[in-house]
């Protein structure tokens, strides 16, 4: 089993992993394709596994978590590609959570 990994170490991997081609990342606008592509394919899983459409016997094998993991290394070339820090990103966003809608939510404790 590997080790887990930092948001830091996961854009390290992925960014080691496409350096590796002359076609580098692909554009920007690009990649939005593709993310959309890859949110398509994960929706489809959920609406399998949750929803009201059942797989066809013709249809491959997938998961959700296969599928999350398409859409992880999407973000992440996209990321990298932009010299975005994710970690730093998401940061920003968890702050914005815990101040602009602190009050949002009904706490469990509250009830």
């Amino acid at each position: 089993m590997e080790k887990d990994k930092t948001v830091k170490e996961l854009q390290a991997e992925v960014h080691a992993y496409i350096s590796q081609f002359k076609e580098g990342y692909f554009s920007p606008l690009a990649m939005m394709a593709r993310l959309t592509e890859e949110l398509g394919e994960l929706a489809r899983e959920v609406n399998h596994y949750y929803g009201e459409k059942p797989k066809k016997a013709t249809e491959d094998e997938k998961t959700i978590e296969e599928e999350l993991g398409d859409v992880l290394f999407v973000i992440t070339c996209l990321a990298n590609s932009l010299d975005i820090d994710l970690e730093e990103a998401h940061n920003r966003v968890m702050k914005k959570f815990n101040t602009r809608d602190k009050d949002r939510w009904t706490r469990i404790e509250e009830e």
